[in-house]
């Protein structure tokens, strides 16, 4: 689990811990974060061979969320109702979620969702997609694998293939934070990596 700052107490936390409410109704950190990331992994590689590309807005989104983290937490595919910050970098206001992440998929609506761009721009627009989703940060927990998953199935619905087993998550990281800083120069070198 990301370590975030949250306002006020820990929202949706077991009692006296940081550990996140959950169906499993494990209360050990470690235990969590290794039974999430199974179970994760194996919804995530079903979405990416079962999801259908089409109807693809805010909604759609959501549901990636949802698949993911359906079998962990209730409040899966929900949008957050509390604002977070981790590392230094503060996300968007969870009273504006709604209404930005519905203009961020209308814009790529009209962007015919990055098909038949060449590749720079395609690689342009992707990497302000990434950043903005980022940014976003919709949800309690889980917002990196989901965008990770949106991702993957946008750009293979451009006819390309993109493989984030490849990618260093801590560069990626590194990356995410700087785009935050103003510098979308090293996301868009390590989003390109991973395109093939």
């Amino acid at each position: 689990m990301a370590v975030y700052r949250i306002e006020g107490c820990q929202w949706n936390c077991y009692t006296g811990t940081t550990v996140l409410i959950n169906k499993l109704g494990i209360t050990d950190q470690r235990e969590l974060d290794s039974v999430e990331k199974q179970i994760t992994l194996l919804r995530g590689t079903q979405a990416e061979q079962e999801t259908e590309f089409r109807d693809v807005d805010f909604e759609f989104y959501k549901s990636l969320h949802g698949t993911l983290f359906g079998d962990l937490y209730d409040w899966a595919g929900k949008l957050r109702t509390i604002n977070i910050s981790k590392k230094g970098t503060v996300f968007c206001k969870h009273t504006e979620l709604e209404h930005l992440g519905t203009l961020k998929f209308a814009r790529l609506r009209e962007l015919d969702f990055l098909c038949g761009m060449p590749d720079s721009k395609f690689l342009d627009e992707l990497t302000e997609f990434y950043h903005e989703m980022n940014m976003l940060h919709p949800f309690r927990e889980g917002n990196g694998r989901t965008l990770r998953l949106f991702v993957t199935l946008l750009v293979r619905n451009t006819g390309r293939d993109i493989d984030f087993a490849r990618c260093d998550t801590d560069l990626l990281t590194i990356a995410a934070v700087r785009a935050a800083q103003g510098d979308t120069s090293l996301l868009r070198d390590t989003l390109s990596e991973v395109i093939g």
